[in-house]
């Protein structure tokens, strides 16, 4: 009798085992519940088990949410049991592109960093507000980056001539599907900004004529401003450019501000979405 009891006891563990599933994953974190251990993330699709879009997951252990903050991107494994699914051994991606131009552009913001003087405007942490900045848009409108109380903000930072696909392309590409997604909130719940570094060749005829390659309707505004501005606001947001020849070598950022004003996300790099950037945005909309 004890041996057949041994055995049942061993198949059920061999069963309970075999019925949690692991899958690797990916995403973008969206929002942190640290008191009911839960994680809110924009995943990628994984064939076979689930489509990309958002999912929520339980976190069995603290250390895992540590540090965490909308918009990074992390790759952990799904513990899945069946009733519910686990995030394990989440690690941030930190934004790494070996592109020769990123690669510049890197080097140049750590030399930056290093040359910094304490005059120089600090880059704005979560939660921090940002500061008002009167910037001219495509259609010649005064636009302050502070003026929209009750709105949520998206803003991305490129300049028109830009060459390459993957860059400033890529990011307004990323505005213009949100614009779509997003098209009876525009104005009433969003606002859309495009910052140009490059305002003295980024002038509004130019930014007009740019703006119109992306369809963009009253409340996307492609800024420009007098240049000292211009520099002070992209410094808020960890935004760095230099000339080189004939193009300019810069970072990549996109940014949401709250209906309060205070900055929600910094994504880093080109590695995301705009259907994860389209859930972050949903996700703060309904905040």
């Amino acid at each position: 009798m004890k041996f057949v009891v041994l055995i049942s006891l061993l198949l059920t563990c061999t069963f309970s085992v075999s019925a949690a599933a692991r899958h690797a994953a990916a995403g973008m974190v969206l929002k942190v519940d640290l008191q009911q251990k839960t994680i809110l993330l924009s995943c990628e699709g994984i064939p076979g088990y689930i489509p990309a879009g958002m999912a929520k997951f339980s976190v069995k252990e603290d250390p895992f949410l540590a540090g965490l903050a909308p918009g990074q991107l992390v790759d952990f494994a799904i513990l899945d049991e069946g009733t519910l699914r686990y995030a394990e051994g989440i690690t941030i991606r930190e934004f790494n592109n070996l592109e020769q131009q990123s690669l510049a552009a890197r080097r140049l913001t750590m030399v930056q960093e290093l040359e910094a003087s304490a005059s120089d405007p600090k880059a704005l942490s979560v939660g921090e507000r940002v500061p008002s900045a009167i910037l001219t848009d495509q259609n010649r409108r005064r636009i302050d980056v502070a003026g929209f109380p009750g709105k949520v903000l998206v803003l991305n930072f490129f300049y028109t001539h830009c060459t390459l696909p993957e860059y400033c392309f890529r990011l307004s590409n990323n505005l213009g599907n949100v614009q779509k997604r997003f098209q009876k909130k525009m104005g009433h719940d969003l606002i859309l900004l495009s910052l140009s570094f490059d305002p003295i060749h980024d002038q509004p005829e130019t930014l007009a004529n740019y703006a119109r390659t992306w369809h963009a309707d009253r409340n996307w505004h492609f800024l420009t401003g007098a240049p000292p501005v211009v520099k002070n606001l992209c410094a808020l947001f960890a935004v760095s450019s230099w000339p080189d020849e004939a193009e300019l070598l810069h970072s990549l950022h996109t940014v949401v501000l709250d209906r309060k004003g205070r900055l929600a996300a910094n994504i880093e790099g080109n590695q995301f979405t705009s259907q994860q950037l389209g859930d972050l945005i949903e996700v703060i909309l309904k905040q």
